[in-house]
């Protein structure tokens, strides 16, 4: 981009593009959609190489420069977000779909306020106008449905989130939101959440117009399970067949590292990424394993700002000990301090999990589970070999 510094614009207006953004859930959820749009491709005979993706996390400028210029006969984009590149995603790609899955708190030392993000959505889908994408949007999220209504057409999907804590004041008028059983609305203007298109019923995605499909994902969590439906109803907008499209996405088992299973000094973990409040509140509960290793750190792709751990409901792992390792060990070792959990320390990652307290307590079913934000999860893949 130095020596080319109109790449970026270049490089994304000459393909198809369907865009996957929010703060939980984009990698995954552009995994699974890539997923689908190559079954499609594969199932029509056609090359699934004419699908590229940047779905390893690397969803700034330069991530999807690098993507787009390796692939240059690719004619279908899929391209996981950044939430600071939706609005020049949406002005110089003109996305054909555009997935918005929440908003949360996260990195606030980058991001700062949600609001502002929201701001730019909603001026660049107002901006796009006629021309703009169909937007397949989380309807539980008052911030997602102001940003959405200045969009040409939204598909909803009601996610049934358990974070609602971002979720507290009208981006319209600034009222205190009601919270009504499995719905929301502001009591001080006409926001409220709208009727969804799609659903998450007993492991199937169930459509308004009475369909129903099976999900069957290889992914664990409830969320994943919403995640996949916001990339079935993505595919559909872009002419993927539903059950060729779920057949894609079953072949997702872990993207980008994620719920991965590897060895790591001598024992056997499970790898999963948690990065903010929002995230470790769905992560928690997949956890099994005692000993529970969790790791933090809080450099630039981590948020320098770690107040955010006293906002994790870290009270429901009493009863179990938990390995605190990564550099910002201590900080969590405080908190669990307040939440009454049992705890060790072990900065260093290899030697955390090559601790004494693990000895016995895994096995080829049971690896132990280890949750991480971005920076030690990286660790974690290269000292697995994954990455």
């Amino acid at each position: 981009m130095t020596l080319a510094p109109d790449a970026f614009g270049e490089l994304i207006s000459s393909r198809r593009i369907a865009a996957v953004t929010g703060t939980n859930g984009k990698t995954t959820t552009t995994h699974f959609l890539t997923a689908a749009v190559r079954a499609q491709l594969a199932a029509e005979g056609a090359d699934p190489a004419q699908v590229v993706t940047n779905a390893d996390g690397a969803n700034l400028h330069h991530g999807i420069v690098s993507a787009l210029g390796q692939a240059p006969r690719a004619t279908t984009a899929i391209l996981e977000t950044d939430e600071r590149v939706v609005a020049d995603v949406v002005a110089q790609g003109h996305p054909q779909v555009l997935v918005l899955l929440n908003f949360s708190r996260d990195q606030l030392d980058r991001n700062h306020e949600l609001t502002f993000l929201g701001r730019d959505w909603r001026r660049a889908l107002e901006q796009a106008g006629q021309a703009g994408p169909v937007v397949v949007a989380n309807a539980c999220d008052p911030l997602i449905v102001w940003v959405c209504q200045k969009a040409r057409r939204v598909v909803w999907v009601d996610t049934k989130p358990r974070w609602t804590a971002d979720s507290t004041l009208c981006p319209a008028c600034g009222a205190v939101l009601i919270h009504d059983g499995n719905a929301w609305h502001c009591p001080s203007c006409p926001l409220r959440q709208p009727e969804a298109q799609w659903w998450v019923e007993g492991g199937e995605a169930v459509s308004r117009d009475g369909l129903r499909h099976d999900l069957a994902i290889k992914v664990p969590g409830s969320f994943n399970l919403t995640n996949a439906t916001c990339a079935l109803a993505a595919a559909i907008e872009l002419g993927v067949d539903p059950v060729t499209a779920i057949e894609g996405m079953r072949t997702v088992t872990s993207p980008a590292g994620r719920y991965a299973t590897t060895r790591i000094s001598g024992t056997l973990v499970r790898l999963l990424l948690s990065k903010n409040p929002a995230g470790w509140t769905e992560s928690l509960p997949l956890t099994s394993s005692d000993p529970l290793v969790l790791a933090i750190d809080a450099v630039a792709a981590d948020g320098k700002d770690v107040s955010w751990l006293w906002d994790v409901d870290y009270e429901q792992l009493a009863g179990r000990t938990v390995i605190c390792t990564g550099p910002r060990a201590l900080d969590l070792a405080v908190r669990l301090e307040y939440a009454g959990v049992e705890h060790v320390v072990v900065e260093d990652l290899a030697a955390a999990l090559a601790s004494p307290l693990l000895d016995g307590r895994w096995d080829d079913d049971h690896p132990i589970d280890v949750l991480s934000t971005y920076t030690p999860f990286q660790k974690l893949r290269r000292l697995g070999g994954l990455a």
